[in-house]
């Protein structure tokens, strides 16, 4: 796996012990499970720690040390049900962050810092270059302990942070299990999926046992299950071969759905998260909240305003020139692309910058566009209408266009109680029409719900996708795309040193698009974000060629070359942070059209309404 670089002076700015939920801090006792299991991982930590300074003396070896870090992973999987839920951003940033470097803000400024925590060791200390890595282990070693010690520290003096809903943790560990932990994302190294998943099911188990609070319900069912879940995960250890489908079908889910049923009370994360915690599937039609990732609220939605903003989105005359509308780049017998390498724009003979994404599902996503420049749905629009290149337009144009069509003043007064035609009810219309393109009914989704059956193939591809082939670890189930579970609240874009033409075609030159490395979003100014582009859905992607941002790639079998291949850096381009692994897949073309069969049914089309 990939060894990411240190920075030669790390930057540590404060430990932020932070949680979106404040409530009752304070209370120390709250849960003797979580108390004890605070201090076990303290306790390993210290081990881990000694064990790390013995290694870089040479006092233990390799396999020790390997050991002691696997103990160490074990420990914190059986509680990070809790700290990650109550304390994300200090989890995701000093405890468990992945193997990258990252923005971080102060006040006006922002700072790029190399990578802290578990998932770091996993793939360093389970590395062939550990022998030579004894300072960068024991510098992350240290910063992780020091972290941990002082985030303890305070709960003990402080109290721990608490909910109003005790399952929604548990819930939340259940989609981290499945979409970060089985895939390997969480293990980047040791690949150690079926222990750690083993432990992080111990953790629930011991807590819903050991709370007084969850005595007010039937907790046989769920402790059948655990027990089972546990039991299967010591007999099926093989990375390659863990059957992810069978795991989740039998365990997962079941799981997922009986905790939903125990507490009914406020939603710690109606603020925070896209999840929606009443769905009893990851792969239904209502698992995210569409609302959350738009500026439009429930209560303003209905077919009224979803016909309007149709109308709007297939209407030429709201460019500049009279000929281009939303439809012209987003065709809804095409999946809402083009089928274009790159999208015309309204100035004869060119092009725009980037190829056109799909619309399904796109109101799923903290940013849009593929450098990520917009932070919501409706500033999505706002830079196509502004572009000199596609609407070459104004609000202001729009909105009187729009004041002087009979048609249109109908339409506003059956959307909105007071008919106002302004930039706002425009751009609710328009985002409650995008957000209307849902496409979660696949033959893969309704598979997974028990609807219907799917080919041999389909289901190899699946788990090589989930596991050897390790596209699950940027394009996360269940929606596959750059949105990151469990919180569902950000977005990822990667390094993934795109060719100019697919690696059949001599010369393989980098395509020189910079990406993000050219964003607006000053704040994000970095050299890690050159050449890097927004991880898209794989969704409907059957119907969305060609592919990439370039539009180079014209069959999936191109992609999955480029793929196999280890991507620019593993073609042997020169790349400053690639985030793919550089590593050869070694995928036989078996795997590669069992694959490829799994991506054809994610094919969903039904719900353009």
């Amino acid at each position: 796996m990939r060894l990411y670089p240190l920075l030669a002076v790390i930057v540590l700015i404060g430990l932020a012990v932070m949680s979106f939920n404040p409530v009752d801090r304070g209370k120390k006792n709250e849960n003797s499970y979580v108390n004890k299991g605070l201090l076990g991982f303290k306790s390993r930590l210290d081990r881990l720690k000694s064990d790390v300074y013995k290694f870089s003396e040479d006092k233990i070896s390799i396999e020790e040390l390997r050991n002691s870090l696997r103990e160490t992973r074990n420990s914190f999987k059986e509680i990070e049900f809790y700290i990650a839920y109550h304390y994300p951003e200090f989890t995701k940033t000093h405890l468990n962050a992945a193997p990258l470097f990252h923005i971080e803000a102060a006040g006006t400024s922002a700072f790029t810092l190399p990578p802290e925590g578990l998932q770091v060791l996993d793939e360093l200390i389970f590395s062939e270059e550990a022998a030579d890595e004894k300072e960068k282990i024991k510098t992350i070693t240290d910063f992780l302990y020091n972290s941990y010690s002082s985030f303890y520290l305070s709960t003990v003096k402080n109290g721990l942070s608490r909910g109003n809903n005790k399952t929604l943790p548990l819930r939340i560990e259940l989609i981290r299990m499945y979409t970060l932990g089985v895939t390997g994302f969480d293990t980047p190294g040791s690949l150690n999926i079926s222990e750690e998943a083993s432990h992080a099911l111990a953790g629930i188990k011991g807590y819903i046992n050991d709370d007084v609070y969850f005595k007010n319900y039937n907790i046989q069912k769920a402790n059948h299950i655990l027990t089972e879940g546990i039991g299967y995960l010591s007999v099926n250890k093989d990375f390659e071969t863990f059957d992810r489908i069978e795991f989740y079908k039998k365990y997962i889910q079941p799981l997922y759905e009986e905790l939903g049923k125990w507490d009914g009370r406020a939603d710690d994360l109606k603020e925070f998260s896209g999840w929606n915690v009443k769905s009893k599937n990851l792969f239904s039609s209502d698992f995210l909240d569409p609302y959350f990732y738009t500026l439009l609220q429930p209560s303003e939605d209905n077919k009224e305003l979803r016909s309007l903003g149709k109308s709007i989105f297939y209407d030429q005359n709201l460019s500049q020139n009279g000929k281009m509308s939303c439809a012209a780049c987003h065709l809804q017998e095409n999946a809402f692309t083009d089928l274009k390498v790159k999208s015309q724009s309204n100035v004869e003979g060119k092009t725009v910058l980037r190829n056109s994404p799909s619309l399904y599902n796109a109101v799923f996503a903290k940013r849009f566009f593929y450098d990520l420049r917009a932070f919501y749905l409706e500033q999505q629009a706002e830079h196509v209408i502004y572009n000199d290149d596609e609407f070459n337009t104004s609000y202001e144009d729009i909105i009187k266009k729009l004041k002087t069509n009979p048609e249109y003043k109908k339409a506003f007064r059956a959307a909105f109680k007071d008919g106002t035609i302004s930039k706002e009810n425009f751009s609710k219309a328009l985002s409650s029409y995008v957000a209307s393109l849902y496409s979660f009914d696949s033959d893969f989704d309704r598979f997974m719900r028990n609807e219907k059956d799917v080919s041999e193939d389909v289901k190899k591809g699946y788990n090589l996708f989930m596991g050897k082939a390790n596209c699950a670890t940027c394009h996360f189930a269940p929606h596959f795309s750059g949105l990151v579970p469990p919180f569902f609240n950000e977005n990822e874009s990667e390094v993934l040193g795109v060719t100019a033409k697919p690696v059949n075609q001599l010369p393989v030159q980098l395509d020189q698009d910079p990406g993000r490395g050219n964003s607006p979003v000053k704040k994000e100014k970095s050299w890690i974000y050159d050449y890097s582009f927004k991880t898209v859905t794989v969704r409907n992607i059957a119907l969305t060629k060609p592919y990439f941002h370039n539009g180079a790639f014209n069959t999936l079998e191109e992609v999955m070359d480029f793929y196999n291949e280890g991507g620019g850096e593993g073609l042997g381009l020169k790349m400053k942070n690639q985030t793919l692994p550089p590593d050869k897949l070694e995928l036989s073309q078996t795997e590669i059209k069992q694959i490829i069969a799994f991506l054809n049914s994610l094919t969903d089309i039904s719900k353009a309404r």
